[in-house]
């Protein structure tokens, strides 16, 4: 289908491409996704949205290019923004054009092996790349600006405490949006409480996680290189990353065996999965509702019942 003229416009003036048409394609719940088709006969691919939407993909923008220049050649690979910004009513992201193949299949596990030993290089490598803005911060946890997970505000700014961090900026934002819109979850208090005494004694190094890792934000590109995109970065414990790969299922085992004797995880980390998860089910919660108010209420219950018996062991 042809461009608007002004979206033509803009990527002639942006990249210094032709572009010939556009089609749409498979893309998230939030933005619209498309396939651009320029005269040389290269693909580019665009994501687009109201303008109103730029915070959003700047966010994704920065997210992309952090985490780019934390993979380096080890790292999975990450399409790099190629253009970000207003056309005429609409916020585009351009970024490269992938081939995606997405295979989870037996024949695909080396390639997932490969993926999982990639995420660790980059978690791994993160630990000595910061970026211009983070250089006054040292060794802390969140990000230089607030961002988003979907299309729910991520709470940032900088905390040297992991669990006063997740706490304060990732469970407690969502517990609260879901009480306003009369649905408080009834132990949510007592979690609040509880959860930064279940991490005290967990002291992870501050890496910088892609933040939104479930298995539509991974895939195997045609040519067998592992990508990640659609992030929600900032600096966490890099256990986060590896508890969302889980939470939905999609990714296959091998993912997770290279990441772990790439860089094995520290003891006690699948206790912390669940907590770590809470978020991403409370995160749903508000996006969507459903049933996913009362998974949260069973995570969340489940928690603080683990936690009571922990503490009369």
């Amino acid at each position: 289908m042809p461009l608007p003229d002004s979206f033509a416009a803009w990527l002639a003036e942006q990249l210094g491409v032709e572009p010939v048409g556009w089609t749409p394609v498979g893309g998230g719940c939030i933005h619209n996704a498309w396939r651009l088709d320029l005269a040389d006969g290269r693909r580019l691919f665009a994501k687009t949205n109201g303008a109103s939407s730029l915070p959003l993909l700047e966010a994704e923008a920065d997210g992309l290019r952090a985490l780019a220049a934390a993979a380096g050649d080890e790292g999975p690979r990450v399409p790099v923004p190629l253009a970000c910004g207003v056309s005429g009513p609409s916020t585009v992201l351009v970024l490269p054009w992938l081939d995606l193949a997405r295979g989870r299949s037996a024949a695909h596990e080396p390639q997932w092996r490969r993926l999982g030993a990639a995420l660790a290089a980059l978690h791994r490598r993160s630990l000595t790349r910061r970026c211009v803005a983070e250089d006054r911060v040292g060794a802390a946890f969140g990000w230089p600006r607030d961002n988003v997970i979907g299309s729910f505000p991520q709470r940032n700014g900088w905390e040297a405490d992991w669990g006063r961090f997740f706490v304060q900026r990732r469970l407690a934002p969502q517990l609260e949006h879901l009480a306003r819109c009369g649905q408080p979850l009834r132990q949510a208090s007592v979690l609040l409480e509880r959860a930064g005494q279940w991490l005290a004694d967990h002291h992870p190094d501050p890496c910088l996680v892609h933040g939104d890792l479930w298995s539509g934000n991974a895939a195997i590109s045609g040519d067998g290189q592992g990508v990640i995109f659609d992030p929600a970065v900032h600096r966490a414990d890099r256990e986060v990353d590896l508890a969302m790969a889980r939470l939905f299922g999609g990714f296959p085992e091998a993912f997770f065996e290279g990441y772990q004797h790439t860089w094995p995880l520290p003891s006690g980390h699948r206790a912390r999965r669940d907590l770590y998860n809470l978020y991403h089910l409370l995160n749903h919660a508000n996006l969507f509702g459903g049933s996913y108010v009362g998974q949260s209420a069973a995570c969340l219950d489940a928690l603080v019942e683990r936690g009571e018996r922990a503490d009369g062991a």
